[in-house]
Parts: structure tokens; sequence; C-alpha cells
């Protein structure tokens, strides 16, 4: 045991012998200075002092095999260029390779510019490389020179979340502009616009073949068994409005879980998990419409439903609504599925959920309420028949063309890269071909009907659907063409192509994508902050890039006067271990932060008291709010007007 504790020590001894022999065997020691030229570029002098009897290699030599004197950033950040040697030796007889070579004695000194992409370091790492040699022994030589590059500021602190001096009750001007109350208002424009978008699907669904041929016979159900026609109609009222209670009841659950947690709706939405899932079901939902296979619900739930439904009781009603939304549900499945996934990213939350549904819900009841008014009216409509399973078709094109959306959410928040911009629009391209083909009758599925003549409608549709391909294709080119501002927000954005770009910040602006880089650089350069709240799933944040960020007078001001500091609330990249923590929110509410994303949500509710996205914001050097924050604004206009004013205010302060 004593022996071993001896050679334990001796090691120990040799090693720290070794390690300071080591340290102090250089032949060349270093130093550096910095000189900043302009904003990320400094033009940095070495100077070398040599040992006595020693001399350095400055230039390279092929047939002696030197390299000479070279440099190497430590840090990508960093690029090394114009190499400028101020002593640059005299070829002297060496006796090491017996011939004349550059060599330099005493002090050696260089120069050489160094430019920074993104924010500065306070001290930056450059590797010398040469060889040295004396009398006797040659062998090569490196150095780590570290150069202090001035920067001075707040140091990073990577687990801030609360911002003390940000108050969003009180920034310091209140510019009245159209877009500092966007996002007061875009949350209503919202609810409107997912109402609508709802009530279309409904539309939509009614022309579908389990359901449009239930419009007359449950209407006459209502005309013929009520004993009069006043109670017919108060009956198809109530119907109608069962059917849309059953599609806004589906979404209580919903109110339930936001409340439990804010943020659960950006989770659902961008949980790579669950949109592979969706991916899959929606492909499922798309083969069922092209007659491969039908999806009913198990007929136990549907005759349980129907057995209670022969009075003409109010229960007896609601239980008809129950069962036509359980019999319908092969074909509605699909549609109020899809505005299930689509509808819970963004502003509104379980609301903007229980106002698309209620849009569904009113479209599919309210036919019934309107023909058992007016029962002529059954007269108008369109006899059932092929021209149904036609409609069914379409929607399976339309449903595996909304699959890939969901694929390429989880592609973009788990950065697999398989899902570029330009792959998933050729997809798209590849589907719209198929369906133009159909439409044209050049191909047919075996549950549709023998077409002799196609109709004005089907001809319509076929030469719209064949423009929307050709609109398409400039998509998959590396123009100025590919930005397609029709279904901007569906694509994966411009940056994330399978061409390469100069960086993958949003249209080249100067941007970090972290809240202490984008503060250190801000005071650096002297320009305000603009925070953008965004996600890799946002639909509405794709659509300000790409219409109205990508305008000449807004991207000229962005790109010069700030630093944009893109937030994505989606990210789902693990933060280092030591910097993943436990954040007690303002009400006490635990929260994890384990990624990217649950640091940028988290600090957007505890600064700002808003999770949707996009959400913009102005912030001076000193962290103090400039105006209101702005949410999605689609004039470009009143962007504009919205970042130049909280310039003005940034200027005057």
């Amino acid at each position: 045991m004593r022996f071993l504790r001896h050679y334990l020590l001796a090691a120990f001894l040799i090693f720290i012998s070794f390690f300071a022999f080591a340290q102090d065997s250089a032949v060349v020691s270093w130093k550096a200075n910095a000189e900043k030229i302009s904003d990320g570029n400094y033009l940095v002098k070495f100077t070398g002092t040599i040992k006595k009897g020693w001399h350095i290699y400055t230039l390279p030599d092929r047939d002696a095999e030197l390299s000479g004197l070279t440099t190497a950033a430590d840090d990508s950040s960093l690029a090394v260029k114009d190499f400028t040697l101020i002593t640059p030796g005299a070829p002297l007889f060496d006796p090491v390779f017996s011939k004349k070579l550059n060599t330099v004695t005493g002090n050696i000194v260089f120069t050489q510019n160094i430019s920074v992409s993104g924010p500065v370091p306070a001290v930056m790492g450059i590797q010398v490389n040469y060889e040295v040699a004396d009398k006797e022994s040659f062998y090569p030589e490196s150095a780590s020179v570290k150069i202090n590059t001035g920067v001075v500021g707040t140091p990073i602190t990577r687990n801030r979340i609360l911002i003390a001096s940000l108050d969003i009750e009180h920034p310091l001007t209140n510019c009245k502009t159209s877009s500092s109350s966007a996002a007061v208002k875009t949350v209503s424009n919202n609810l409107l616009t997912v109402f609508l978008i709802g009530f279309v699907g409904g539309l939509a669904s009614l022309l579908l073949p389990c359901l449009f041929p239930m419009i007359p016979l449950t209407v006459s159900f209502f005309t013929n068994k009520a004993g009069s026609r006043r109670r017919g109609i108060l009956n198809a009222f109530l119907y109608g409005f069962f059917i849309f209670l059953i599609y806004v009841g589906i979404t209580v659950p919903f109110h339930i879980f936001e409340k439990l947690n804010p943020a659960i709706f950006n989770n659902i939405s961008t949980n790579v998990y669950l949109n592979t899932a969706f991916f899959g079901i929606f492909i499922f939902f798309g083969l069922s419409f092209f007659g491969l296979y039908e999806i009913n619900l198990p007929s136990g739930i549907s005759n349980k439903a129907d057995s209670k439904a022969s009075h003409q009781s109010i229960w007896g009603i609601f239980f008809m609504a129950l069962t036509l939304t359980i019999v319908s549900f092969s074909c509605t499945g699909p549609v109020a599925g899809s505005l299930l996934a689509g509808v819970v990213t963004g502003e509104g939350g379980a609301l903007r959920l229980s106002v698309g549904m209620g849009g569904f819900g009113v479209a599919i009841g309210l036919p019934f309420a309107l023909f058992a008014m007016f029962p002529n009216m059954l007269k108008s409509l369109p006899k059932s028949g092929g021209w149904l399973n036609t409609v069914k078709v379409v929607f399976g094109f339309l449903e595996l063309a909304f699959a890939f959306k969901f694929l390429s959410n989880a592609d973009l928040v788990a950065h697999w890269g398989i899902l570029k911009r330009e792959i998933f629009i050729g997809i798209w391209i590849l589907i719209c071909v198929g369906l133009s083909l159909y439409l044209w009758n050049i191909f047919r599925f075996r549950h549709d009907s023998p077409v002799k003549k196609l109709s004005f409608l089907r001809i319509a549709f076929a030469m719209v659907t064949g423009l929307f391909t050709l609109y398409l294709i400039p998509g998959v080119t590396n123009t100025k063409y590919a930005n397609l501002s029709l279904i901007s927000g569906f694509p994966p954005p411009l940056y994330y192509s399978i061409y390469a770009s100069k960086s993958d910040c949003v249209l080249d602006l100067n941007c970090t994508r972290d809240y202490e880089e984008g503060l250190k650089i801000a005071r650096e350069q002297h320009k305000p902050m603009l925070i953008d709240f965004t996600g890799y799933a946002c639909v509405n944040c794709r659509r300000m890039e790409e219409n109205v960020w990508s305008k000449a007078a807004v991207h000229t001001l962005m790109k010069d006067k700030f630093i944009v500091v893109s937030l994505y609330v989606d990210d789902k990249k693990l933060l280092p271990s030591g910097e993943r923590f436990t954040y007690t929110t303002k009400e006490g509410v635990q929260r994890e932060i384990r990624t990217v994303g649950d640091k940028w949500s988290v600090f957007e509710t505890e600064n700002f008291k808003n999770n949707a996205q996009p959400l913009y914001a102005i912030i001076n050097n000193e962290e103090q709010l400039l105006t209101y924050p702005a949410a999605y604004t689609p004039s470009a206009n009143d962007y504009l007007q919205w970042l130049q004013c909280g310039l003005d205010a940034f200027e005057k302060k």
C-alpha cells in the first residue's frame, strides 16, 4: 500500500513538472491588441518575442515542407483575412535545411483583419501556427492568442427570465399607430377569420355523400311528424342548435387544459410526436376519401344514440342531432379534425378553437332550420349522384396536401432537415397535378361513376387547380419569384432551403436568436432591439416575414437601424445541462425550462403577458419598452409606421 502511494506521488510530480516545462517551453511568446475598424471588424496587431538563439520561419517553402506563419480562428463566428507581415525577415542560410530561408530572430510583428459574424465576444481566440529552430533543433509550434475586444455591458446571464425594467403597461411613448394596438385587434380579427374558416368547412362537409342526402330526409321528418308547421320549424331549429352545441362541446376540455397551462396550445401545435401523428392521420383520412376504406365509429355508439332519438321531446331531438353527428363522422370527422388540428396555434387559445368549431356547427345545423322554414327550397337542391363522390375525392387530395404541413412542423421544430421548402412545394405540385388529372377525368377511382361529359363546375375547378400548379412551380427555384405570397405560412420559411444561403437570419437581417446576445450587440452598435416572438410552426409569422418584412422600405429600416432578436417559442432543442432550471412565475407556478422554446415561451408570458405569435416589441439598451408591442400586422405601411415611431423614441432617449 505504501509502495502504491509513493508510486502515485512520483507520477503526480512527474506530471506537474512536465506540465510546467510545457508551459515554459514555448519558443515564441505572444501578445496582441485589437483596434475596432467598424462594426464587427477589427485590426489586430500580434507581437511575438522569440527566445535567444532561436528563429522563426516566416514564409512557406515547398521544398523544405515549411508552412510558414499562419493563423486560424478558434470560433466559427470569426473570420481571419488580410494578413500583413510587418517584420518580413531576411533570407539567411539555415543550417537545418542547408539553404537560404526567410527567418526572423528577436521579435516578430504582423497584423491581421478579423471580422465577427453575430455578437462580438469580449475575448477573441486566434490560433497562430509556425515553425521554429535553433542550430540543432527544429519543430512546429502553435499558440492560442487571446485578444481583448473591449466589449463592455451586462454579462450574459443565461437563466434570466424576468426583466424588471420592462413595463408593459407604461412604455416610454405611445406611438398611437395602427400596429401598436394590433395585439388587441388581431385576436378579435382572427376569431372572426377562424369562425368563417369553420363555417366554410362545415358548408363543404354538407356536400359530402354521407351528409348531403340527410338534409331533405330530416327536414321532411320534422315537417311531417310535428303536427303543425310552427312546431316543425321549432324542432328543426332545436335540431340545428343541438348540432352547433355538440361541436362546441367537443372543445370544452381544452378550456380546462388551458387554465392549467397557458402554453398548452403552443405545446400541442409544435409537439413533434403529435404533428407526426397528425401527418399519419391526415394521410389515413385522405386515403379513406379515395374510397380505399370507410372510417366509422363503433356501431354500438350510434345505435345507443339512435335508440333515444325516436321521441319528439327536446331530449329526443338532441339525440337525433347526436346520431347525425356520429353517423356522418366518416365524412365530417376528417374536416372537423383538420379544423381542430389547424386552429390550436396562435392567438385566442381554447376560445379560438371553440369559435372555429362553432362556425363548423352553425354551417352543419343551419340548413335544417332554413329548409324547415322554407320547405319549397328543397326542390332547388341538386339530386344526389356521382358528383358527391367527386367532392369526396377532391377532399382526399386536400387532406394529403395538409398532411405535409404537419410533417413540416415536426421537421422544423426537431431540426431534422428532411422537408426543406423546395421539397415541400414539390410535393404539393405533385398532389395538384394528380387532382388536375382526376378533375379532367384522365383517371378515376373505383367508386366513381362513369363520366360522359364534364360539367362546367368541374372544368372550372380543373382549370383553377392547373393555374395553381403553375403558380407553385417558381417556388422550387432559387429566384426572387420563389416567395409565393398567396400561400405564405404554409411552406417552410424561405431560409429553410436546399439552396445555400448567407445565414439563417430571415431575409439576411442582422439577427440573433438569443436575447442576451442581442442586448450585447444592441449596446455595441447603439441600436434598438426588435424582439420577434416567433415559431417554426407559426403561419402568421411566415406571412409577416414574406409579405411585410420583405417590402423594401421595411427591410431597409430593419436591416440598418435595428438588431432583430428572433425568439422561437417552439424550438425543441435541449438547452445545455447547466442552463436547465425550474422557474417560478409571478403567479407562483413552477415551469420546467428544458428546451430553447420553453425559455422563450415563459420569457414572453412573464414580460409581455402574452403567449401569442407573432408578437413584436422594441426595446432600448437599458431594457425599457419604447412603445406598445405589435402583433400580426398585414399592412406594411402600418408596420413601417410602428417601427419608425419606436426608432424615433429610441433616438430621443
